[in-house]
């Protein structure tokens, strides 16, 4: 939940807008052989250890969360969401427990969960209540450098009109609590609980972003900056830019197809002459909603007509629309290749709904996402 792979440094941002420097944060439910929620995810982290990257607890002690260090290319991403993935299956396996890469809780939770013995997270759960505490969802994070916040906002106004379509990218958590939810990304209707969730506003500058965030903060609506849970926000620390609106992705490649477009967005963005399209908070909402309903198989918002069209399209046009980007940042190859392999084998979410129609058991869902010590292994 919190931002800790935004280590880019502003020089790096500045000296070659071609290859501007990323990171991913990916959060994961732990479980038990069955499937359901397992309190021992704290040991599991405790236990790991990475020399590239970090691995932290997070709000939930059925969750963990894992953060690359600062990434150059679309190789270097993989290889440390690959290496993370597999020191935190490894300490789970160990304790006869499985990381599962789901936005969502597949089974029923009934028991409920309980919260990190940290003091920050219990005074987020004293605070806001039931939300904090049956709002068990796992996302995906991409942390972009930006030479500065006046261009951090400028980069954000960029993105958001294609929100819908990174959305769609991802979109990981079909089946929840033992059910087919009829959404793709069921994650994002249950993280909008959090009153500073949602789509970032057009903002006219940064003293307007700053005072929007006070004005939250002063209503009770978020805690401290940590909790800005916008699908896109600025870093309070350092110039980079965060998307929050993905589902933790169901593999490795599909996280960084995920860094690679929103990099080369950002990169647009900043060489970009053409003012932001406005388009207002209710009706980007909406699209949003639709995104998270049809996921890569139905329709989307075109940032370039403002209606819906099909979600490959749309995809296709952001590729056209950054295809400089990529191409200087090496990355044009590996994110058509993941497009098309997308198309063919469908999201995380096309891939839980087949599995789970099959029986209509949700611990076949399970078993497809869980990640086995001996596949992350064959990836170190």
């Amino acid at each position: 939940m919190e931002t800790r792979a935004d280590h880019a440094s502003p020089r790096t941002a500045t000296a070659s807008r071609d290859r501007l420097t990323f990171g991913v944060e990916e959060e994961f439910l732990v479980v038990d052989k069955a499937g359901q929620l397992s309190e021992a995810a704290v040991d599991v982290v405790d236990a790991a250890e990475h020399d590239q990257g970090d691995l932290q607890r997070e709000l939930t002690r059925s969750q963990a969360e894992t953060a690359t260090g600062v990434c150059h290319s679309h190789e270097e991403a993989l290889r440390q969401l690959r290496s993370l993935r597999a020191e935190l299956a490894q300490q789970a396996a160990d304790r006869d427990l499985r990381l599962l890469p789901s936005a969502t809780t597949l089974l029923d939770e009934r028991a409920g969960v309980r919260i990190t013995s940290d003091r920050r997270y219990q005074h987020m759960a004293d605070h806001f209540g039931a939300i904090a505490r049956s709002t068990v969802t796992c996302g995906c994070h991409v942390h972009v450098a930006v030479p500065d916040r006046d261009s951090g906002v400028r980069v954000l106004n960029y993105l958001r009109p294609w929100l819908p379509a990174l959305l769609t990218i991802t979109a990981n958590s079909a089946v929840a609590e033992g059910k087919d939810t009829g959404y793709h990304s069921w994650r994002y209707q249950q993280w909008g609980r959090w009153p500073s969730a949602g789509p970032p506003p057009h903002f006219a500058s940064t003293d307007q972003y700053d005072t929007t965030i006070d004005a939250c903060r002063r209503a009770g609506a978020l805690l401290d900056q940590g909790m800005v849970y916008w699908d896109a926000r600025l870093s309070d620390r350092l110039p980079t830019i965060e998307l929050r609106v993905a589902d933790v992705a169901a593999n490795p490649e599909e996280a960084v197809l995920l860094a690679t477009l929103t990099r080369g967005l950002v990169a647009t963005a900043l060489d970009s002459g053409e003012p932001a399209e406005r388009l207002s908070n209710e009706v980007l909402r909406a699209h949003l909603w639709r995104a998270s309903r049809d996921g890569a198989s139905g329709r989307c918002l075109h940032p370039g007509t403002m209606e819906l069209a099909p979600v490959n399209e749309v995809v296709g046009e952001l590729v056209a629309t950054s295809t400089a980007a990529l191409d200087a940042a090496g990355d044009l190859e590996f994110v058509r290749q993941g497009i098309a392999r997308l198309a063919s084998e469908g999201s995380g979410a096309d891939r839980q709904r087949a599995c789970f129609r099959r029986r209509e058991r949700p611990e076949d869902v399970v078993d497809l996402l869980a990640i086995t010590v001996a596949s992350s292994e064959t990836e170190r």
